[in-house]
């Protein structure tokens, strides 16, 4: 798999402002369009992350929307669980149906894939329908691209969000008009809104074409629903793991690293939210914080999330060199600006009865073997540093 260096760097903030903006939504909407027409009566299965976010879910919702305009069924997967409690407010306050993968289920019904806010690397649905002869039918994304798919429709644009492109499209005019008396609308406006939301941290990574897509779907959005998804309170799990990471983090320069240790899998998320609270932290410009899930069935992964404000860093392409690929060449983590994760399953060493001193053992060699990773693919441990540059490196000051 070719590793896209070169287009992560280049997707900053200055990048995303210089996007064609509406002409390429109508221009991506007419081609979308395009494609769906003579499909009536398909199924299609919209496949997305195994732990969704609400741009996913969103995002869902919408080629949702679209393809019943030309008689498509639509099924929302994914194939792992819902553990953010932003995002189960967000699911069960809409009342959305979403489809959880488990074993034995029948994919070769669907007549089509689509992925969205993914490009298969971050789901395990990706072989699954591959296996099951389904074809990608298209992919809609705004994370570095990938080259794992080969679908019929690709948009892949360095904006902020999944949600923006989709709300670019129904601003186009090329599919059905939103209407702020249709629930289905208005549910799908205000799904969207959260989407945009999370991915820009409130709006303050946004930049044009969010905030179009923002003043737009304003006109269909409940206001009082998506303050009730937003202001839910974090989990004792969550709180946990911030206060473990606070005690388990070590600085080098602006680059803070912590192991949460073992987190149960339905405190997932929590990883995520302890990276963001720790990236406040002052003189701090990237966070990874990473711990082992375990779940009820023995299964065991390193999961990790990276937060960062250093617009040079190239999250994707850091964390590829970092934790490199299965032997399939997928890559163990990736990411997009500012933004990205990991997920290393444990595989023989997972679960089974072990005693504390077992438990404490695996927790430190995975610990001591993830840290010594990131840091010398940052250029900070041992004589790496003299190598090359290291991304985490302060930019050079200008002669007076």
């Amino acid at each position: 798999m070719t590793e896209p260096h070169v287009a992560t760097l280049s997707w900053t903030g200055v990048e995303r402002r210089r996007g064609r903006g509406a002409g390429q939504d109508v221009e991506k909407a007419k081609e979308l369009a395009g494609i769906l027409t003579g499909r009536s009566g398909e199924r299609h299965v919209v496949a997305i992350q195994d732990f969704p976010d609400p741009d996913a879910i969103s995002s869902g919702l919408a080629y949702r929307e679209i393809a019943r305009q030309f008689g498509v069924e639509v099924d929302i997967m994914y194939d792992g669980q819902i553990s953010h409690p932003e995002n189960l407010a967000l699911v069960n306050l809409l009342n959305l149906h979403l489809i959880q993968f488990t074993e034995g289920m029948q994919l070769n019904r669907y007549h089509a894939a689509v992925f969205v806010d993914n490009q298969g690397t971050t789901t395990h649905l990706a072989p699954r329908l591959r296996e099951a002869g389904v074809a990608t039918l298209a992919v809609i994304d705004h994370h570095d691209t990938q080259e794992l798919l080969d679908p019929l429709f690709r948009d892949i644009r360095p904006v902020a969000a999944a949600a923006t492109l989709f709300a670019g499209y129904f601003q186009s005019g090329q599919f059905v008009e939103m209407n702020a008396a249709n629930p289905r609308h208005v549910q799908m406006a205000t799904a969207l809104m959260h989407g945009i939301h999370s991915e820009t941290d409130g709006f303050v990574y946004a930049a044009e074409p969010e905030y179009r897509a923002a003043a737009y779907l304003s006109h269909f959005v409940d206001g009082e629903l998506l303050e009730r998804v937003l202001c839910v309170e974090k989990s004792h799990g969550t709180m946990a793991a911030i206060q473990g990471a606070l005690g388990a983090r070590t600085l080098h320069g602006g680059l803070s690293i912590a192991g949460a240790g073992y987190v149960r899998w339905a405190d997932r998320d929590a990883i995520p939210q302890a990276a963001d609270f720790l990236l406040t932290e002052e003189d701090v410009h990237t966070v990874v914080i990473y711990g082992i899930l375990t779940g009820e069935d023995g299964r065991e992964v390193v999961s990790g999330s990276l937060r960062t404000n250093k617009a040079t860093l190239g999250v994707d392409a850091f964390l590829k060199e970092a934790l490199g690929t299965d032997v399939q060449g997928r890559p163990y983590g990736g990411g997009r600006s500012r933004a990205g994760g990991f997920e290393i399953p444990i595989r023989f060493l997972a679960g089974g009865e072990e005693d504390p001193d077992t438990r404490s053992m695996k927790w430190k060699l995975y610990d001591r073997q993830i840290r010594r990773k990131l840091l010398e693919a940052a250029g900070l441990a041992g004589d790496t540093a003299v190598a090359e540059p290291s991304p985490f490196s302060p930019l050079p000051t200008e002669a007076p």
